[in-house]
C-alpha cells in the first residue's frame, strides 16, 4: 500500500498536504509529565488494549509499536515522515504509536498528552480529514473518560491546546512568495488574525524547498468549523499569490524560468552527490516548474514523496550499513536518479 506522501498530490496546486491533530488526555491519570515511569506503562498498555479494534473504522490494518522500544533511527525515520512530532522522538517514558498502513492515520500514546490522533493527506482538505479525525476521536472516546470541563473544553498538558485540542495545519510551497522583502510582515498580518507560519525543512533560519506550514494559533474560543475555515482560506490566499507571482516572472522572463526547472531536472538526473539542501532546492524548482506548466512527466510523481525520501534518517533505513556524510550524499543522489521521472 502506498503511504500519503507517495501521492502525487493535486495538479496545478501549491498546497502540498494538509494534517489534523487532536490532543486529548484520559480522565484516570494524571498529565505525562506528572506520571511516574510505572503509572505510563500501565496506561500505555491499556489503551493499546481497549484500541485493538481500531482498524475496523477505516477497514484498514493498523501497526502497534512501543516507542521507547524502537531504534532511534526508526523513530527518527517516523518523525521525518511527519507519523510523531519532535518531542515524542526525545521521549524516553513507555510511549506507544498506533499507524495505519499508509499513515494516513495514526494515535500517539503518552506523548504530550496521553492521546494525539493525527489525519494527514495531501492536497487541501482539511474538512475531510476532520471527519476522519473526529470518528477516531468518538471511537476512543466512548472507551476512554476524557479529560473535560464544560467551560474550557478539552484539558490539555500544554494551556495553548485547551478547548478544542485542535490544530489545522496545512504545508504550502512558497518558492518565490517566500523571496520577496514583504513576506515577513505578510506572515506578521496573518498572524493578528490566528495563523502562524513556519518553515518545515531547514536549519537556523533556512528553510530547504520552500514549504511553508500553516496553522491555527488558538484552540480556545473558536470552534473545529471555525478553525479549519480559519486554516484553508489562509493556505487558499498564500497559493493564488504564489500562482501570481510566478506567473508574472514566467510573463517577464520565461527562458530563465525554463532555465532553472530544466537545470535542476539535469542536476538530479545526472548528479553522484547531493546534499540535503541542494537536492531539496532542486525539487522545489522542478516542482515549481512542473506547476507552471514548464515542465511535464511522462507519468505522475510526488516530488514531495521525493523530499520526505531523502531525509536522513529515511536513506539510512534503506541501507544495510551505517553512511559516512559522504556515503549519504551518494546514497541521496542514486534514490533520486532511480525514482526521478522522464520529462
Amino acid at each position: 500500500m502506498n503511504k500519503w506522501y507517495e501521492d502525487p498530490g493535486t495538479p496545478g496546486s501549491n498546497v502540498i498536504y494538509s494534517r489534523i491533530r487532536l490532543v486529548r488526555n484520559w480522565r484516570e491519570y494524571p498529565f505525562p509529565g506528572k506520571m511516574t515511569r510505572e503509572q505510563s506503562a500501565e496506561m500505555t498498555g491499556k489503551l493499546y488494549e481497549g484500541l485493538a479494534g481500531i482498524g475496523s473504522l477505516e477497514g484498514k490494518k493498523f501497526r502497534f509499536a512501543y516507542l521507547d522500544r524502537m531504534a532511534d533511527l526508526e523513530k527518527t525515520a517516523l518523525f521525518e515522515r511527519r507519523a510523531i512530532n519532535r518531542s515524542v522522538l526525545k521521549k524516553h517514558q513507555p510511549s506507544g504509536l498506533i499507524l495505519s498502513e499508509d499513515e494516513r492515520e495514526g494515535v500517539v500514546l503518552n506523548g504530550d498528552d496521553h492521546i494525539r490522533i493525527q489525519t494527514v493527506d495531501m492536497g487541501l482538505c482539511l474538512s475531510r480529514l476532520y471527519q476522519r479525525a473526529d470518528r477516531i476521536d468518538d471511537y476512543i472516546g466512548n472507551r476512554f473518560d476524557y479529560s473535560f470541563d464544560e467551560k474550557y473544553g478539552y484539558l490539555t498538558s500544554f494551556p495553548t491546546n485547551v478547548g478544542t485540542g485542535l490544530r489545522a495545519s496545512a504545508v504550502v510551497h512558497l518558492p518565490v512568495l517566500s523571496r520577496k522583502k514583504n513576506f515577513a510582515s505578510l506572515t506578521a498580518d496573518m498572524a493578528r488574525f490566528g495563523t502562524v507560519i513556519r518553515g518545515v525543512y531547514g536549519d537556523g533560519g533556512e528553510n530547504f524547498g520552500s514549504l511553508y506550514q500553516v496553522s491555527n494559533q488558538k484552540t480556545l474560543g473558536q470552534s473545529e468549523k471555525e478553525i479549519i475555515d480559519l486554516v484553508e482560506k489562509t493556505a487558499a490566499e498564500l497559493d493564488v499569490q504564489e500562482k501570481k507571482l510566478r506567473k508574472d516572472a514566467l510573463r517577464q522572463r520565461p527562458l530563465g524560468r525554463a532555465d532553472e526547472a530544466y537545470k535542476s531536472y539535469g542536476v538530479l538526473r545526472y548528479a553522484r552527490r547531493l546534499t540535503r539542501k541542494d537536492a531539496m532546492e532542486l525539487l522545489s524548482q522542478i516542482m515549481a516548474g512542473i506547476n507552471d506548466g514548464i515542465l511535464k512527466t511522462d507519468e505522475p510523481c510526488s516530488f514531495f514523496g521525493l523530499m520526505v525520501g531523502i531525509q536522513p534518517a529515511n536513506l539510512l533505513s534503506r541501507s544495510e550499513k551505517p553512511l559516512s556524510r559522504e556515503e549519504l550524499d551518494a546514497a541521496r543522489a542514486a534514490f533520486l536518479r532511480e525514482r526521478l521521472p522522464e520529462i
